[in-house]
This record gives structure tokens, C-alpha cells and sequence, in this order.
């Protein structure tokens, strides 16, 4: 929500805007509005990597219909690894001007829901992660081939 479309990283093609406006105990990967995409990004060593399989935010209505048909994986490394659902929580936003989700810089408060991926912080080196997501007309599927720094 903090980044205008023409650097977004949900609809970033290749990893280019992948480090815009992480916070410092957290870094998130993004998904895609519905595309496939190929990305490459680096990370810092030491910091824990979250990131979506599907989400939406909405009504609570909206969660519950979006959340009846979510589904998704997440492979790193060849590994599966585990996810959990949200089915609807009140969340805060700030937007940015011309964000394609908000499309205005006014604080709000939605519901967020969808299946997200929290990991620990991944040893430094080469590594691959598989993101698949589905949930009513909406199919996310992203590639990356991340680079994790040292620590």
C-alpha cells in the first residue's frame, strides 16, 4: 500500500522494486494482482520473510466468499512450507497516490484476509521459492530466485 503502481512490487515483473520500503525486522515478498511473474531479489541475512499466497481486502462478507475457495502452496528449495489462513481481520492502511489497491494517500480500515507464509530467516546463499495461490477468479504464481546476504 506504500508504493505508487509504476513501482510496486506486486506488479513488478522482475524483482527490480523488490527492496522498496521494507520495514527492518520483517521482509516481505510480494505476489501479483492475478499474473505470473519471474523475479530476482537479494535479502539481508537475519530477517525473517513473509509473504502471501492469495489475499484480498474487503467487507467481512467479502473475506468469508474469497476465503471459501483460497487455496495454495509455497515451495522453497524444493520443500514444501507451511501457510495459514486469515479469514478476516481488521487491518489499518495507509495508502500512496496512485497506488493501484488504494489509489489515495488517506489512512482506512478494512478487512484483510487470505493465506500467508511466515518464515524464519533463511541461510545466506542461493535459494528458489514457489509461490502458487487461487481463490475465486484471482490465480497468483510467482517465481523468485532470491539471494540472501550475510548476516
Amino acid at each position: 500500500m506504500s508504493e505508487p503502481e509504476r513501482t510496486n512490487p506486486v506488479v513488478d515483473e522482475d524483482g527490480s522494486d523488490c527492496e522498496r520500503n521494507q520495514p527492518q525486522d520483517m521482509w516481505f515478498l510480494a505476489g501479483t494482482f492475478g499474473t505470473r511473474a519471474e523475479r530476482t531479489c537479494s535479502i539481508p541475512g537475519g530477517v525473517p520473510v513473509a509473504f502471501p499466497l492469495v489475499n484480498l481486502m474487503g467487507g467481512p462478507q467479502d473475506c468469508a466468499s474469497f476465503m471459501s475457495t483460497a487455496k495454495g502452496a509455497a515451495v522453497l528449495d524444493g520443500k514444501k512450507v507451511d501457510s495459514e489462513s486469515s479469514r478476516g481481520e481488521p487491518i489499518s492502511v495507509q495508502g500512496v497516490l496512485f497506488n493501484p489497491v488504494t489509489g489515495t494517500d488517506e489512512r482506512f480500515t478494512t478487512t484483510g484476509c487470505g493465506i500467508w507464509v511466515q518464515l524464519p530467516p533463511l541461510k545466506p546463499g542461493r535459494h528458489t521459492l514457489t509461490i502458487r495461490g487461487e481463490a475465486q477468479d484471482l490465480s497468483v504464481g510467482v517465481d523468485y530466485s532470491l539471494t540472501v546476504d550475510a548476516a
